[in-house]
C-alpha cells in the first residue's frame, strides 16, 4: 500500500517577502541584531521558497509593528480627506447616505501597504490615489453599481498598495490616479 502524495509546502506571496525584508531591517535598526546577522537573515529571506524556509530568517525577531487603525463614520453628510494628512495603515470608511472623498495624492502614506475598508449604503465614493500606487480591489463587495476604476498602464508599480474592500450598497466608487 502506498501512502498519498504530500501536497507541496504553500508558496508565499511577494507582499509575505516584502514584509520579511522589513522586519529584518526594522530588528536592525532598532538594535536588536548585529550588521552581519542582519545580512544572513536578509539572505534567507531572499532565497526562500515556502513559509517554511523563512520562518529561521524571522525566528525572535521583535513582532512587526502592525500601524495604526483609524475610523470615519458618518450617517449622513460628506466624508472628505484631502491636502497632506496621514493615512493610517487600515482606514475603515462607514457612511450610509453620504457622500466619500479621499484623496491619497498628497497624502503622507508610510506604509508599503494601506487597507480601506469601506462600508456605504447609498452614497457615492471617490477616491483619488498617488500616480504610482496599485489598487487592488479584490475584496470588494458592490450591490447595484459597478465601481470605475482603469488601472494605469505604462509605468512601474513602485508606489504604495492600496487595498480596497467592504461593500457598497446603491453608490459607485470612482477610483482615478493622480495626473501630477
Amino acid at each position: 500500500m502506498t501512502s498519498p502524495p504530500e501536497d507541496p509546502p504553500p508558496l508565499f506571496s511577494e507582499d509575505d517577502r516584502d514584509t520579511a525584508v522589513r522586519r529584518v531591517q526594522d530588528a536592525y535598526a532598532e538594535g536588536h541584531i548585529s550588521h552581519e546577522e542582519m545580512d544572513e537573515r536578509l539572505h534567507r529571506v531572499l532565497t526562500a521558497r515556502t513559509h517554511s524556509d523563512l520562518a529561521p530568517a524571522l525566528a525572535a525577531l521583535p513582532e512587526e509593528n502592525a500601524g495604526t487603525t483609524s475610523t470615519i463614520a458618518a450617517a449622513g453628510g460628506r466624508i472628505k480627506r484631502r491636502g497632506a494628512w496621514r493615512v493610517p495603515r487600515t482606514l475603515k470608511v462607514a457612511s450610509a447616505f453620504g457622500r466619500v472623498h479621499l484623496d491619497l495624492s498628497q497624502a503622507v502614506i508610510e506604509h508599503p501597504v494601506v487597507d480601506i475598508e469601506l462600508q456605504l449604503g447609498t452614497g457615492r465614493a471617490r477616491i483619488t490615489v498617488p500616480r504610482d500606487a496599485i489598487v487592488d480591489l479584490d475584496g470588494l463587495h458592490t450591490a447595484w453599481k459597478d465601481t470605475l476604476y482603469t488601472p494605469r498602464r505604462r509605468f512601474r508599480p513602485v508606489g504604495p498598495r492600496i487595498r480596497i474592500s467592504g461593500t457598497m450598497g446603491f453608490g459607485r466608487l470612482k477610483i482615478r490616479h493622480t495626473r501630477r
